[in-house]
Protein backbone atom coordinates (compact mmCIF):
# COMPACT_ATOMS: atom_id res chain seq x y z
CA UNK A 1 0.00 0.00 0.00
CA UNK A 2 2.81 2.03 0.44
CA UNK A 3 3.74 1.96 -2.76
CA UNK A 4 0.81 2.68 -4.11
CA UNK A 5 0.79 6.22 -2.07
CA UNK A 6 4.19 6.80 -3.39
CA UNK A 7 2.83 6.44 -6.71
CA UNK A 8 -0.76 8.35 -5.89
CA UNK A 9 1.96 11.01 -4.69
CA UNK A 10 4.40 10.92 -7.91
CA UNK A 11 0.98 11.53 -10.21
CA UNK A 12 0.03 14.45 -8.14
CA UNK A 13 2.77 16.58 -8.22
CA UNK A 14 3.61 15.40 -11.62
CA UNK A 15 0.00 17.43 -12.84
CA UNK A 16 0.37 20.19 -10.02
CA UNK A 17 3.20 21.32 -11.14
CA UNK A 18 2.10 22.33 -14.45
CA UNK A 19 0.43 25.17 -15.55
CA UNK A 20 -2.33 23.03 -17.20
CA UNK A 21 -3.41 22.25 -13.75
CA UNK A 22 -4.13 25.91 -12.26
CA UNK A 23 -5.85 26.80 -15.61
CA UNK A 24 -8.31 24.38 -15.10
CA UNK A 25 -9.12 25.08 -11.58
CA UNK A 26 -9.61 28.62 -12.28
CA UNK A 27 -11.55 27.67 -15.96
CA UNK A 28 -14.72 27.26 -14.50
CA UNK A 29 -15.40 29.95 -12.16
CA UNK A 30 -13.84 32.17 -14.70
CA UNK A 31 -16.01 31.32 -17.56
CA UNK A 32 -18.98 31.15 -15.04
CA UNK A 33 -18.60 34.61 -14.18
CA UNK A 34 -17.57 35.58 -17.55
CA UNK A 35 -21.33 34.02 -18.93
CA UNK A 36 -23.08 35.65 -16.17
CA UNK A 37 -21.82 38.78 -17.57
CA UNK A 38 -21.42 38.16 -21.26
CA UNK A 39 -25.00 38.92 -22.26
CA UNK A 40 -24.70 42.32 -20.50
CA UNK A 41 -21.18 43.16 -21.89
CA UNK A 42 -22.44 41.88 -25.47
CA UNK A 43 -25.20 44.57 -24.83
CA UNK A 44 -23.12 47.66 -24.46
CA UNK A 45 -20.65 46.77 -26.68
CA UNK A 46 -23.21 46.68 -29.46
CA UNK A 47 -23.26 50.11 -31.44
CA UNK A 48 -26.21 52.20 -31.00
CA UNK A 49 -28.46 51.39 -34.19
CA UNK A 50 -29.90 55.31 -35.75
CA UNK A 51 -32.78 54.73 -37.77
CA UNK A 52 -35.04 57.05 -39.86
CA UNK A 53 -39.16 56.41 -40.29
CA UNK A 54 -40.55 57.20 -43.84
CA UNK A 55 -44.65 56.68 -44.00
CA UNK A 56 -45.55 56.72 -47.52
CA UNK A 57 -48.90 58.62 -48.74
CA UNK A 58 -48.75 60.10 -44.96
CA UNK A 59 -49.61 63.08 -46.00
CA UNK A 60 -52.98 62.35 -48.09
CA UNK A 61 -54.12 59.59 -45.60
CA UNK A 62 -53.12 60.38 -42.48
CA UNK A 63 -52.90 57.39 -41.17
CA UNK A 64 -50.68 57.93 -38.25
CA UNK A 65 -49.32 54.64 -38.61
CA UNK A 66 -45.47 56.18 -38.11
CA UNK A 67 -46.34 57.72 -35.03
CA UNK A 68 -48.04 54.12 -33.43
CA UNK A 69 -44.75 52.74 -34.26
CA UNK A 70 -42.78 54.97 -32.29
CA UNK A 71 -45.47 54.54 -29.55
CA UNK A 72 -44.85 50.83 -29.54
CA UNK A 73 -41.52 51.20 -29.49
CA UNK A 74 -41.30 53.26 -26.58
CA UNK A 75 -43.43 50.56 -25.05
CA UNK A 76 -40.65 48.33 -25.26
CA UNK A 77 -38.08 49.96 -24.17
CA UNK A 78 -40.17 50.92 -21.20
CA UNK A 79 -40.58 46.95 -20.23
CA UNK A 80 -37.01 46.73 -20.63
CA UNK A 81 -36.59 49.23 -17.76
CA UNK A 82 -39.15 48.17 -15.48
CA UNK A 83 -37.58 44.75 -15.60
CA UNK A 84 -33.91 46.26 -15.17
CA UNK A 85 -35.58 47.13 -11.65
CA UNK A 86 -36.62 44.46 -10.58
CA UNK A 87 -33.44 42.71 -11.66
CA UNK A 88 -31.33 45.38 -10.38
CA UNK A 89 -32.99 43.93 -6.56
CA UNK A 90 -31.59 40.75 -6.74
CA UNK A 91 -27.10 41.03 -5.49
CA UNK A 92 -28.84 43.63 -2.63
CA UNK A 93 -32.12 42.12 -1.70
CA UNK A 94 -32.23 38.73 -3.13
CA UNK A 95 -35.18 36.75 -5.25
CA UNK A 96 -37.66 38.10 -2.23
CA UNK A 97 -36.57 41.83 -2.70
CA UNK A 98 -36.78 40.90 -6.74
CA UNK A 99 -40.21 39.92 -6.33
CA UNK A 100 -41.40 43.35 -4.41
CA UNK A 101 -39.63 45.67 -6.83
CA UNK A 102 -41.83 43.32 -9.83
CA UNK A 103 -45.16 44.08 -7.96
CA UNK A 104 -44.34 47.27 -7.06
CA UNK A 105 -43.33 47.74 -11.03
CA UNK A 106 -46.62 45.95 -11.77
CA UNK A 107 -49.00 47.73 -9.49
CA UNK A 108 -47.47 51.60 -10.18
CA UNK A 109 -45.05 51.54 -13.02
CA UNK A 110 -41.40 52.80 -13.02
CA UNK A 111 -41.48 55.71 -10.33
CA UNK A 112 -43.06 53.22 -7.63
CA UNK A 113 -40.87 50.30 -8.71
CA UNK A 114 -37.85 52.64 -8.37
CA UNK A 115 -39.00 53.71 -4.99
CA UNK A 116 -39.43 50.02 -4.10
CA UNK A 117 -35.71 49.18 -5.35
CA UNK A 118 -34.06 52.38 -2.94
CA UNK A 119 -36.17 50.76 0.04
CA UNK A 120 -35.52 46.49 -0.30
CA UNK A 121 -31.86 47.57 -1.94
CA UNK A 122 -30.36 51.17 -1.01
CA UNK A 123 -27.34 50.73 -2.73
CA UNK A 124 -28.45 49.29 -6.07
CA UNK A 125 -31.36 51.90 -6.31
CA UNK A 126 -28.93 54.82 -5.42
CA UNK A 127 -26.92 53.87 -8.26
CA UNK A 128 -29.57 52.58 -10.76
CA UNK A 129 -29.07 54.27 -14.48
CA UNK A 130 -31.83 53.03 -17.08
CA UNK A 131 -30.84 51.32 -19.98
CA UNK A 132 -29.21 52.88 -22.65
CA UNK A 133 -31.50 53.02 -25.78
CA UNK A 134 -30.39 50.80 -28.25
CA UNK A 135 -32.16 52.26 -30.98
CA UNK A 136 -32.62 55.93 -31.63
CA UNK A 137 -35.00 57.69 -34.51
CA UNK A 138 -33.30 60.24 -36.52
CA UNK A 139 -35.18 62.91 -38.27
CA UNK A 140 -36.01 62.18 -41.65
CA UNK A 141 -34.23 64.45 -44.75
CA UNK A 142 -36.42 66.23 -47.36
CA UNK A 143 -35.06 64.00 -50.03
CA UNK A 144 -37.06 61.03 -48.10
CA UNK A 145 -40.15 62.90 -47.26
CA UNK A 146 -40.64 64.37 -50.18
CA UNK A 147 -39.84 61.36 -52.25
CA UNK A 148 -43.13 59.54 -54.67
CA UNK A 149 -44.10 56.26 -52.94
CA UNK A 150 -42.78 52.79 -54.57
CA UNK A 151 -39.83 52.92 -56.54
CA UNK A 152 -38.28 55.92 -56.22
CA UNK A 153 -38.37 56.45 -52.32
CA UNK A 154 -36.84 52.76 -52.35
CA UNK A 155 -34.31 54.69 -54.90
CA UNK A 156 -33.88 57.15 -52.25
CA UNK A 157 -33.62 54.96 -49.45
CA UNK A 158 -31.57 52.81 -50.73
CA UNK A 159 -29.11 55.94 -51.71
CA UNK A 160 -29.05 57.14 -48.20
CA UNK A 161 -28.26 53.90 -46.41
CA UNK A 162 -25.31 53.45 -48.55
CA UNK A 163 -23.87 56.80 -47.53
CA UNK A 164 -23.86 55.27 -43.93
CA UNK A 165 -24.84 58.86 -42.57
CA UNK A 166 -27.48 61.27 -41.90
CA UNK A 167 -28.15 64.69 -43.09
CA UNK A 168 -26.32 65.72 -39.12
CA UNK A 169 -23.49 63.27 -40.00
CA UNK A 170 -24.68 60.81 -37.44
CA UNK A 171 -24.25 56.94 -38.11
CA UNK A 172 -27.62 55.78 -39.78
CA UNK A 173 -28.40 51.48 -39.71
CA UNK A 174 -31.53 51.47 -41.30
CA UNK A 175 -34.70 53.45 -43.21
CA UNK A 176 -38.53 51.83 -42.47
CA UNK A 177 -40.61 52.55 -44.74
CA UNK A 178 -44.42 52.33 -43.39
CA UNK A 179 -47.05 51.75 -45.85
CA UNK A 180 -51.09 50.27 -44.89
CA UNK A 181 -51.76 47.44 -46.95
CA UNK A 182 -55.54 46.06 -47.36
CA UNK A 183 -53.82 43.10 -45.13
CA UNK A 184 -52.70 45.51 -42.88
CA UNK A 185 -49.71 47.64 -41.82
CA UNK A 186 -46.40 46.82 -43.50
CA UNK A 187 -42.69 48.08 -44.04
CA UNK A 188 -39.61 47.85 -46.03
CA UNK A 189 -36.35 48.00 -44.23
CA UNK A 190 -33.27 48.91 -45.64
CA UNK A 191 -30.87 48.05 -43.61
CA UNK A 192 -26.81 49.06 -43.62
CA UNK A 193 -26.54 45.70 -42.49
CA UNK A 194 -27.99 42.70 -44.40
CA UNK A 195 -28.76 40.58 -41.10
CA UNK A 196 -29.92 43.01 -39.04
CA UNK A 197 -32.74 40.56 -37.58
CA UNK A 198 -33.09 42.74 -34.32
CA UNK A 199 -34.45 45.62 -36.37
CA UNK A 200 -36.78 43.26 -38.30
CA UNK A 201 -38.05 41.27 -35.07
CA UNK A 202 -38.73 44.70 -33.85
CA UNK A 203 -40.70 46.16 -36.37
CA UNK A 204 -42.77 43.32 -36.66
CA UNK A 205 -43.79 43.44 -33.27
CA UNK A 206 -44.44 46.67 -33.52
CA UNK A 207 -46.78 46.61 -36.54
CA UNK A 208 -48.53 43.63 -34.87
CA UNK A 209 -49.52 45.71 -31.74
CA UNK A 210 -50.83 48.75 -34.15
CA UNK A 211 -52.54 46.19 -35.91
CA UNK A 212 -54.02 44.99 -33.28
CA UNK A 213 -55.28 48.35 -32.19
CA UNK A 214 -56.83 49.51 -35.17
CA UNK A 215 -58.38 45.92 -35.22
CA UNK A 216 -59.87 46.50 -32.06
CA UNK A 217 -60.98 50.60 -32.81
CA UNK A 218 -62.85 49.05 -35.86
CA UNK A 219 -64.73 46.96 -33.88
CA UNK A 220 -65.76 49.61 -31.39
CA UNK A 221 -63.87 48.17 -28.81
CA UNK A 222 -61.73 50.33 -26.35
CA UNK A 223 -58.07 49.64 -26.60
CA UNK A 224 -57.55 51.11 -22.78
CA UNK A 225 -59.91 48.04 -21.36
CA UNK A 226 -58.02 45.70 -23.76
CA UNK A 227 -54.58 47.00 -22.18
CA UNK A 228 -55.67 46.50 -19.11
CA UNK A 229 -56.94 42.61 -19.88
CA UNK A 230 -53.22 41.95 -21.51
CA UNK A 231 -51.52 43.27 -18.58
CA UNK A 232 -53.54 41.40 -16.37
CA UNK A 233 -50.92 38.83 -14.16
CA UNK A 234 -53.29 36.45 -12.48
CA UNK A 235 -52.74 35.68 -8.87
CA UNK A 236 -51.50 32.30 -8.81
CA UNK A 237 -49.89 30.95 -5.69
CA UNK A 238 -48.64 26.95 -5.93
CA UNK A 239 -49.22 24.80 -3.20
CA UNK A 240 -47.32 21.40 -1.77
CA UNK A 241 -47.60 19.62 1.10
CA UNK A 242 -43.34 18.93 0.53
CA UNK A 243 -42.24 22.73 0.20
CA UNK A 244 -39.76 24.41 2.57
CA UNK A 245 -42.88 26.32 4.55
CA UNK A 246 -45.36 23.24 5.03
CA UNK A 247 -47.61 25.42 1.75
CA UNK A 248 -46.28 27.39 -1.00
CA UNK A 249 -43.88 26.93 -3.02
CA UNK A 250 -40.80 29.34 -3.15
CA UNK A 251 -37.12 29.69 -4.87
CA UNK A 252 -35.86 27.32 -1.80
CA UNK A 253 -38.09 24.30 -3.26
CA UNK A 254 -36.82 24.21 -7.07
CA UNK A 255 -33.32 24.54 -5.95
CA UNK A 256 -32.77 20.95 -5.33
CA UNK A 257 -33.95 19.93 -9.47
CA UNK A 258 -31.67 22.83 -10.29
CA UNK A 259 -28.36 21.85 -7.93
CA UNK A 260 -28.77 18.13 -8.77
CA UNK A 261 -28.67 18.78 -12.94
CA UNK A 262 -25.66 20.83 -12.47
CA UNK A 263 -24.23 18.60 -10.35
CA UNK A 264 -24.79 15.60 -12.79
CA UNK A 265 -22.98 17.86 -15.19
CA UNK A 266 -19.95 19.16 -12.98
CA UNK A 267 -19.86 15.08 -12.24
CA UNK A 268 -19.28 13.92 -15.89
CA UNK A 269 -16.91 16.49 -16.75
CA UNK A 270 -14.78 15.69 -13.60
CA UNK A 271 -15.11 12.16 -14.36
CA UNK A 272 -14.31 12.33 -17.89
CA UNK A 273 -11.37 14.83 -17.55
CA UNK A 274 -9.77 12.49 -14.86
CA UNK A 275 -10.52 9.25 -16.90
CA UNK A 276 -8.64 11.02 -19.77
CA UNK A 277 -5.98 12.17 -17.68
CA UNK A 278 -5.26 9.00 -16.66
CA UNK A 279 -5.35 7.22 -20.15
CA UNK A 280 -3.00 10.31 -21.62
CA UNK A 281 -0.90 9.86 -18.53
CA UNK A 282 -0.68 5.64 -18.86
CA UNK A 283 -0.29 6.18 -23.06
CA UNK A 284 2.79 8.40 -22.65
CA UNK A 285 4.58 6.55 -20.00
CA UNK A 286 4.03 3.43 -21.88
CA UNK A 287 5.40 4.91 -25.14
CA UNK A 288 8.22 6.42 -23.06
CA UNK A 289 8.85 2.61 -21.29
CA UNK A 290 8.47 4.56 -18.05
CA UNK A 291 5.97 1.82 -17.55
CA UNK A 292 8.58 -0.86 -17.50
CA UNK A 293 10.46 0.84 -15.10
CA UNK A 294 7.95 0.92 -12.54
CA UNK A 295 6.56 -2.30 -13.00
CA UNK A 296 10.36 -3.55 -12.02
CA UNK A 297 9.77 -2.08 -8.88
CA UNK A 298 5.88 -2.44 -7.88
CA UNK A 299 2.73 -4.68 -8.81
CA UNK A 300 1.16 -3.70 -11.65
CA UNK A 301 -2.33 -4.01 -9.27
CA UNK A 302 -0.14 -1.17 -6.92
CA UNK A 303 0.51 1.23 -9.72
CA UNK A 304 -3.03 1.31 -11.60
CA UNK A 305 -4.60 2.07 -7.52
CA UNK A 306 -1.90 4.84 -7.44
CA UNK A 307 -2.43 6.01 -10.47
CA UNK A 308 -6.03 6.06 -10.55
CA UNK A 309 -5.98 7.44 -6.04
CA UNK A 310 -3.54 10.00 -7.63
CA UNK A 311 -5.66 11.40 -10.64
CA UNK A 312 -8.69 10.91 -7.75
CA UNK A 313 -7.01 13.59 -5.52
CA UNK A 314 -6.43 15.94 -8.51
CA UNK A 315 -10.00 15.84 -9.17
CA UNK A 316 -11.35 16.20 -5.90
CA UNK A 317 -9.09 19.21 -5.24
CA UNK A 318 -10.33 20.80 -8.50
CA UNK A 319 -13.89 20.01 -7.39
CA UNK A 320 -13.31 21.12 -3.90
CA UNK A 321 -11.42 24.50 -5.27
CA UNK A 322 -14.69 24.96 -7.74
CA UNK A 323 -17.17 24.80 -4.77
CA UNK A 324 -14.68 27.18 -2.48
CA UNK A 325 -14.81 29.96 -4.87
CA UNK A 326 -18.47 29.42 -5.68
CA UNK A 327 -19.79 29.39 -2.13
CA UNK A 328 -17.17 32.52 -1.54
CA UNK A 329 -18.94 34.49 -4.79
CA UNK A 330 -22.88 33.34 -3.93
CA UNK A 331 -21.96 34.53 -0.53
CA UNK A 332 -20.86 37.68 -1.69
CA UNK A 333 -23.49 38.04 -4.36
CA UNK A 334 -26.55 36.13 -3.54
CA UNK A 335 -26.44 35.37 0.20
CA UNK A 336 -30.03 34.11 0.51
CA UNK A 337 -29.16 31.44 -2.29
CA UNK A 338 -26.17 30.59 -0.90
CA UNK A 339 -27.77 29.73 2.50
CA UNK A 340 -30.55 28.19 0.43
CA UNK A 341 -28.03 25.69 -1.37
CA UNK A 342 -26.47 25.30 1.65
CA UNK A 343 -29.20 23.90 2.90
CA UNK A 344 -30.46 21.55 0.03
CA UNK A 345 -27.05 20.08 0.60
CA UNK A 346 -27.26 19.32 3.90
CA UNK A 347 -30.44 17.86 3.71
CA UNK A 348 -31.11 14.16 4.15
CA UNK A 349 -27.39 13.94 4.01
CA UNK A 350 -27.21 14.59 0.45
CA UNK A 351 -23.48 16.36 0.23
CA UNK A 352 -22.82 12.22 1.01
CA UNK A 353 -24.52 10.63 -1.63
CA UNK A 354 -23.26 12.96 -4.13
CA UNK A 355 -19.82 12.04 -3.09
CA UNK A 356 -20.70 7.92 -2.78
CA UNK A 357 -22.02 8.74 -7.01
CA UNK A 358 -19.12 11.05 -7.94
CA UNK A 359 -16.40 8.27 -6.16
CA UNK A 360 -18.34 5.20 -8.00
CA UNK A 361 -18.69 7.24 -11.53
CA UNK A 362 -14.71 7.75 -11.03
CA UNK A 363 -13.88 4.01 -10.29
CA UNK A 364 -16.27 2.80 -12.67
CA UNK A 365 -14.42 4.74 -15.87
CA UNK A 366 -10.63 5.63 -14.43
CA UNK A 367 -10.11 2.04 -14.48
CA UNK A 368 -11.44 1.36 -17.76
CA UNK A 369 -9.53 4.27 -19.58
CA UNK A 370 -6.64 3.09 -17.34
CA UNK A 371 -6.58 -0.09 -18.82
CA UNK A 372 -7.35 1.25 -22.61
CA UNK A 373 -4.31 3.83 -22.32
CA UNK A 374 -2.31 0.49 -21.17
CA UNK A 375 -3.04 -1.03 -24.66
CA UNK A 376 -2.06 2.62 -26.32
CA UNK A 377 0.79 4.18 -27.71
CA UNK A 378 -0.57 7.33 -29.54
CA UNK A 379 -3.87 8.74 -29.26
CA UNK A 380 -5.12 7.28 -32.21
CA UNK A 381 -5.00 3.57 -31.10
CA UNK A 382 -6.88 4.78 -28.30
CA UNK A 383 -9.89 6.24 -30.61
CA UNK A 384 -10.93 2.40 -31.56
CA UNK A 385 -12.04 1.76 -27.60
CA UNK A 386 -13.21 5.42 -26.75
CA UNK A 387 -15.47 5.95 -29.13
CA UNK A 388 -18.22 3.47 -27.83
CA UNK A 389 -17.36 4.62 -24.63
CA UNK A 390 -18.06 8.15 -25.34
CA UNK A 391 -20.94 7.71 -27.34
CA UNK A 392 -22.41 5.67 -23.65
CA UNK A 393 -21.35 8.97 -21.59
CA UNK A 394 -23.50 10.76 -24.09
CA UNK A 395 -26.59 9.03 -23.06
CA UNK A 396 -27.03 10.37 -19.65
CA UNK A 397 -26.76 13.92 -20.46
CA UNK A 398 -29.34 13.40 -22.82
CA UNK A 399 -31.67 12.93 -19.95
CA UNK A 400 -30.68 14.85 -16.87
CA UNK A 401 -32.30 18.09 -17.89
CA UNK A 402 -35.49 15.76 -17.36
CA UNK A 403 -35.06 15.31 -14.04
CA UNK A 404 -35.95 19.42 -13.08
CA UNK A 405 -39.33 18.92 -14.31
CA UNK A 406 -40.16 15.23 -13.93
CA UNK A 407 -37.48 13.20 -11.37
CA UNK A 408 -39.87 10.83 -11.01
CA UNK A 409 -39.98 9.60 -14.71
CA UNK A 410 -39.73 5.73 -15.52
CA UNK A 411 -37.25 6.41 -17.89
CA UNK A 412 -35.06 8.46 -15.65
CA UNK A 413 -35.66 5.64 -12.86
CA UNK A 414 -34.79 2.79 -15.45
CA UNK A 415 -31.59 4.67 -16.55
CA UNK A 416 -30.77 5.13 -12.28
CA UNK A 417 -30.14 1.54 -11.79
CA UNK A 418 -28.05 0.56 -15.72
CA UNK A 419 -24.39 1.32 -14.14
CA UNK A 420 -22.39 2.82 -16.33
CA UNK A 421 -25.48 6.27 -16.10
CA UNK A 422 -26.04 5.73 -11.99
CA UNK A 423 -23.99 8.50 -11.05
CA UNK A 424 -24.90 10.99 -13.37
CA UNK A 425 -28.82 10.65 -13.28
CA UNK A 426 -29.14 9.38 -9.94
CA UNK A 427 -27.03 12.64 -9.18
CA UNK A 428 -29.68 14.45 -11.06
CA UNK A 429 -32.41 12.88 -9.11
CA UNK A 430 -31.11 12.59 -5.89
CA UNK A 431 -31.91 16.46 -4.36
CA UNK A 432 -35.41 15.80 -5.24
CA UNK A 433 -35.68 13.08 -2.67
CA UNK A 434 -36.43 9.73 -4.50
CA UNK A 435 -37.59 6.73 -2.31
CA UNK A 436 -34.55 6.17 -0.33
CA UNK A 437 -34.84 2.35 -1.34
CA UNK A 438 -34.16 3.76 -4.89
CA UNK A 439 -30.69 5.70 -3.61
CA UNK A 440 -29.17 2.59 -1.56
CA UNK A 441 -29.73 0.38 -4.27
CA UNK A 442 -28.50 2.49 -7.06
CA UNK A 443 -25.39 3.12 -5.04
CA UNK A 444 -25.02 -0.85 -4.36
CA UNK A 445 -25.76 -1.70 -7.92
CA UNK A 446 -22.84 0.80 -8.80
CA UNK A 447 -20.30 0.07 -6.25
CA UNK A 448 -20.58 -3.97 -7.61
CA UNK A 449 -20.27 -3.35 -10.91
CA UNK A 450 -17.05 -0.70 -10.11
CA UNK A 451 -15.79 -4.05 -8.22
CA UNK A 452 -16.37 -5.70 -11.14
CA UNK A 453 -14.85 -3.14 -13.37
CA UNK A 454 -11.95 -2.53 -11.19
CA UNK A 455 -11.03 -6.40 -11.96
CA UNK A 456 -11.66 -6.71 -15.43
CA UNK A 457 -9.88 -3.10 -16.19
CA UNK A 458 -7.11 -4.34 -13.64
CA UNK A 459 -6.53 -7.75 -15.36
CA UNK A 460 -6.68 -5.64 -18.93
CA UNK A 461 -4.18 -3.05 -17.60
CA UNK A 462 -1.53 -5.26 -16.20
CA UNK A 463 -1.35 -7.37 -20.01
CA UNK A 464 -1.14 -4.31 -21.97
CA UNK A 465 1.36 -2.98 -19.69
CA UNK A 466 3.55 -5.77 -19.61
CA UNK A 467 3.44 -6.58 -23.48
CA UNK A 468 3.55 -4.75 -26.61
CA UNK A 469 0.53 -6.16 -28.12
CA UNK A 470 -1.41 -3.60 -30.58
CA UNK A 471 -4.34 -2.37 -29.70
CA UNK A 472 -7.63 -4.75 -30.68
CA UNK A 473 -10.66 -5.75 -29.86
CA UNK A 474 -9.29 -9.14 -29.50
CA UNK A 475 -6.07 -8.52 -27.52
CA UNK A 476 -8.20 -6.08 -25.17
CA UNK A 477 -11.01 -9.23 -24.39
CA UNK A 478 -8.33 -11.90 -24.46
CA UNK A 479 -6.29 -9.95 -22.27
CA UNK A 480 -8.81 -9.69 -19.78
CA UNK A 481 -9.23 -13.66 -19.88
CA UNK A 482 -6.36 -14.73 -19.24
CA UNK A 483 -3.88 -11.86 -17.63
Amino acid sequence: MNRAMLIAHREVMAYVKTVGFWLSLLSLPFFAVLGGFMPTLIKRAEPVQNYILVEEAAPAASSGLAAAVREALEKDYDRTVLSSLSIAAVGEAGITGRDTVRKAVDEGGYEAGLAALKQVAPRAGASFKAPRRDKIELPAPAELTSAADGVALDAKAREWVQKDKSEGGQDLSAIIILSNKDSGPAARIWSRRAGNNDMEGQIRDALRDVNRQKAFEASGIDTAVVAQVENYRPDITLLSPRAASGGEVGLRDRLPSIIGVICGFLMWSLIITGASMLMNGVMEEKSNKILEVLLSSVTATELLVGKVLGVAILTLTVMGGWGIISAVGLAATLPDVARDIGAVMLTNGLWLYLLLYLVGGYLMYAVLFAAIGAFCETPRDAQTLMGPVMMAMVVPLLFMQMAVRNPDAVILKVLSFIPPFTPFIMSARAPSQPPLIEVILSIVVMFVFAGLMMWLSGRAFRAGAMSDAKLSWKSFLGAMRHS
